[in-house]
């Protein structure tokens, strides 16, 4: 009798952990979900921001993809740090298939965000075996940011992912999240063969060329993991085996033929733009320090807790940037949230008992999680379904700029000083007069120059033979003006936009 409820009891357990194991996760139906609302949502964005700079790489590739031209500008692009491998494979795509160059940026929407979910899933399962910490850390890192978030690139909020998902910097941070995934279990395990450490090196690489400042945060995290994760102690094999992965790193990096990574060390160019990112970060980033008291909790228990330590590294940075006045560090904040983030997702999914900390950062972070998501909740919440009364912070505001780009060449020059199309217009292929973003391939006298003739051509008391001398110098073909901007003269009207009344001319 015992024999048979011996054996009863084994088949019930059998099939308990038969069904457990069938049963998908929460991750895998919710990070589902969320892959397709917010996949939807890019898809259906318009061309709008630095979209234009990355689908205007795409098309000089596209156009010669051994010497492109610059991505905004009707001159060289030799040393421009847009023809990242992510440019330049789709390119190479593009003048395959022939697809343009915006509609293949736009499909890597949806890919790069599965790149960044699963990602997120996998990074976390090497923190935490608790079914529901993938899911908490993944609310964590697309709500907790600030109460008035940013749309920036590589700062991928809620609210930014509908138009960022597509550039570069979403790829990075992806493949950032499975590097840190396979260093963490290499690490744990105290063993990893040549082809391993190769294939890590090489992720670097790819990582350092494709977006550099989120590179800053992926070789720290790296760096954390190795040094509170490995379990042996770092004697000289393991030593070998971590620089063999730095030293394919740097050598897939120094190979890249369309720029020097080392050039962009130190240059001012785009200082300016980034000082912003200082400006307010409680405004910005601080719903995540709701994750600080459970990033304290880890440090007391560890010193050499792999997120305190990544948390260290970046804040370290950060203050480079600032205090040297060297802000393009500052884009450091895009991943220097995660160890606060994910301590906070991790130690919330922890099993009982349901001790002190857990009390206090359970309200905390429902109130954070609901102010993150109320203010970036108009990246996804279509506006017919907000009441008047309710004002969402919403991203996707350009207008379309397709009544354009149907008369506008790819190749030919367009001279405006108009936001919108200066941002829009590249992405289908034009050049530009004055480039809207700067470029260290190009120096601050020729952009300043550009920017000084856009100006004079459109100064109604320019002479014409000095406005026909600027048109030729640039080879324009198209101007476009504000709606109630004189005429050019010696132009005809070719289209109006519909939703913005900006006006089209044809020169000749």
């Amino acid at each position: 009798m015992t024999g048979v409820l011996t054996t009863q009891r084994d088949w019930r357990i059998q099939t308990y952990e038969l069904r457990r194991v069938r049963r998908p996760s929460p991750y895998l139906i919710l990070g589902t979900l969320f892959w397709l609302v917010v996949a939807l949502r890019t898809w259906d964005a318009v061309p709008a921001a630095d979209f234009g700079q990355h689908a205007a790489a795409i098309e000089r590739i596209a156009a010669d993809w051994r010497h492109p031209s610059n991505p905004l500008l009707d001159m060289s692009g030799t040393g421009s740090p847009y023809f990242t491998p992510y440019t330049v494979l789709l390119g190479l795509l593009s003048k395959l298939t022939g697809v343009p160059g915006w509609q293949l940026l736009k499909g890597c929407g949806p890919l790069n965000l599965a790149l960044v979910v699963s990602g997120i899933g996998a990074f976390t399962r090497t923190l935490s075996t608790r079914r529901w910490a993938p899911v908490l850390a993944l609310a964590a890192f697309v709500l907790l940011w600030g109460p008035e978030h940013k749309e920036w690139s590589g700062f991928l909020g809620l609210q930014s992912m509908t138009l960022g998902l597509t550039y570069p910097s979403a790829f990075a941070i992806g493949l950032t999240f499975w590097t840190w995934t396979i260093t963490a279990r290499t690490a744990r395990r105290g063993v990893g063969g040549p082809w391993l450490h190769t294939g890590l090196g090489l992720l670097l690489g790819v990582i350092l060329l494709v977006h550099p400042f989120t590179a800053m945060g992926a070789v720290i995290g790296v760096a954390a993991l190795v040094l509170g994760m490995q379990q042996t102690p770092i004697v000289a094999g393991i030593l070998g085996r971590w620089a063999l992965t730095a030293a394919v790193a740097f050598a897939v990096a120094g190979w890249w033929p369309y720029f020097s990574l080392s050039s962009l060390l130190g240059d001012p160019t785009v200082d300016g733009i980034h000082r912003q990112l200082y400006g307010d970060l409680w405004q910005w980033y601080g719903l995540a320090l709701a994750g600080l008291p459970a990033l304290l909790y880890r440090l007391r228990l560890n010193p050499l807790d792999p997120l305190v330590l990544m948390f260290a590294g970046d804040c370290a940075v950060a203050a480079y940037g600032w205090f040297s006045g060297e802000y393009s560090y500052g884009r450091i904040f895009g991943l220097l949230l995660v160890p606060l983030q994910f301590a906070l997702a991790v130690e919330l999914a922890e099993a009982p008992p349901w001790t002190l900390l857990r009390t206090v950062l359970a309200p905390l972070a429902a109130v954070a999680a609901c102010v993150g998501l109320v203010a970036q909740a108009g990246a996804i919440v279509p506006k017919r379904y907000v009441p008047p009364a309710v004002h969402l912070q919403r991203l996707n505001h350009w207008p379309s700029y397709q009544w354009a780009q149907r008369h506008v060449a790819v190749g030919d020059v367009v001279l405006t000083d108009a936001y919108g199309p200066s941002h829009v217009m590249p992405a289908y292929g034009a050049f530009l007069v004055a480039p809207t973003w700067p470029d260290p391939s190009t120096s601050a006298a020729e952009r300043k120059r550009r920017a000084s003739d856009v100006r004079t051509f459109l100064a109604p008391t320019t002479a014409p033979d000095l406005r026909q001398a600027i048109a030729r110098r640039y080879h324009v073909r198209w101007v476009m003006t504000a709606p109630k901007a004189p005429v050019p003269p010696d132009t005809s009207l070719v289209a109006t936009g519909p939703r913005t009344g900006e006006r089209l001319y044809r020169i000749g």
